[in-house]
């Protein structure tokens, strides 16, 4: 992927020894894979209860990291730096790695801008299905309801936190992911799930359409990409509507079945709030029709 020294200024990370062991056990059982891709402020741990379901319907799942992602949501939390610099294509090309370490291609499920990262992936051919979850926009896409700008400008507010990491107060992720869950369970997810985050990723999205060497960008025509959902929360103040349907029309362009669904009364965080069983059920149905 072309890339400028200002989109990608930092060195692919090498598939960690809980990652390898994931691989391996995957080809082991020669089940048929699939791959989960969190995006922004949350950590693999937010897909245990989807991989739980996956794994009880016959499949084998894998809940890879970005890289230098910290094990636990405290340890996140006490060492946020981490997350600093990870751009959109040092992710992407850690996940291809992994995907091209798997004996079966994978049906790839991701979130936010794991919903933008497998896309990509998609794009390169590595997957048999894809899901994309209320996925951030690539080249392309160009609308920006208020919302959503709203939603990202703790990370855009300010040009200096592209090389940061930045956390979200408990008052942005109940704007941003619990807008559409009551206030008790919002405290219960922003405890539970919510860790700083890269800041670099939110400017790449929000350039993407002025910079034609952009990482994030989708390869939308490729007839290897497979069938594609997007699912959209009706609520997202995140990624309306608006975004969503702009994906999937972009996405259209492929010869290859696509296809979005709108779930009513759901906002950002419909993948680890009280609701998330109907949209796991949602993506394993569309996963297992063609895998």
């Amino acid at each position: 992927m072309l890339t400028t020294p200002s989109e990608s200024s930092t060195p692919a990370t090498t598939i960690t020894e809980h990652e390898m062991q994931e691989v391996a056990r995957a080809n082991a059982t020669g089940l048929q894979p699939v791959v989960f891709v969190h995006g922004l402020w949350l950590l693999p741990s937010s897909w245990e209860r989807w991989a739980a379901l996956f794994e009880a319907a016959g499949y084998t799942a894998l809940t890879p990291g970005w890289p230098d992602d910290p094990d636990t949501v405290d340890e996140a939390n006490a060492n946020p730096e981490v997350f600093a610099h990870k751009t959109v294509g040092q992710v992407a090309d850690h996940f291809d790695a992994i995907i091209r370490a798997l004996t079966k291609k994978p049906a790839i499920v991701g979130h936010s801008f794991g919903g933008l990262l497998v896309q990509i992936l998609s794009g390169r051919g590595l997957a048999a299905a894809t899901v994309a979850i209320d996925p951030a926009p690539f080249q392309g896409v160009l609308p920006l309801p208020f919302s959503a700008l709203k939603s990202a400008w703790p990370v855009l507010g300010n040009p200096a936190n592209r090389n940061r990491a930045v956390p979200l107060t408990y008052e942005q992720f109940r704007f941003g992911f619990a807008n559409a869950v009551t206030e008790e369970e919002a405290h219960e997810l922003y405890k539970t799930y919510a860790v700083p985050a890269s800041g670099v990723p939110l400017f790449q999205a929000a350039t993407a359409n002025l910079n034609p060497w952009t990482e994030a960008k989708v390869d939308v025509k490729n007839p290897e990409r497979g069938p594609l959902l997007i699912i959209n929360g009706e609520k997202d103040n995140t990624v309306p509507w608006a975004i969503a349907n702009a994906s999937y029309h972009r996405q259209q362009l492929n010869e290859g079945v696509t296809e979005i669904v709108e779930m009513p009364n759901r906002g950002h965080a419909l993948v680890v709030d009280s609701g998330w069983r109907e949209v796991a059920d949602t993506a394993l149905a569309f996963v297992r029709r063609f895998v």
